[in-house]
């Protein structure tokens, strides 16, 4: 005889983890911010920044900002300690914006 699946509780714990790795990712972007001394803006300034880096069609651009960011990973990476969960977060949770293996390229900036 087959197993009865329990649709609802499947559910659940699939919504359940969605929230949880929101929430995970929501707090990384807030320690980006701070590691990266953006927390010294006020929060207008970095909608601003951001909603300007969205809107940007200028693509030398956004690849000048891909490589400044992945050096600045680098760097953070090389420092250790508690800097290590930073560097993590915004390799592991930011690849739409970046292109494959993005990080682990070097900028001589």
């Amino acid at each position: 005889m087959r197993k009865v699946r329990d649709y609802d509780a499947e559910l659940k714990a699939l919504n359940d983890k969605a929230r949880s790795l929101k929430a995970k990712r929501v707090e990384q972007l807030g320690q980006l911010v701070a590691a990266t001394g953006a927390d010294a803006l006020d929060a207008e300034t970095i909608a601003g920044v951001l909603l300007d880096a969205i809107g940007s069609k200028d693509a030398s651009a956004k690849e000048a900002w891909r490589l400044k960011g992945a050096a600045f990973f680098q760097r953070r990476g090389r420092k250790g300690g508690s800097d290590t969960a930073v560097n993590g977060s915004g390799v592991q949770t930011e690849p739409g914006g970046n292109t494959p293996g993005g990080c682990g390229e070097t900028a001589n900036e």
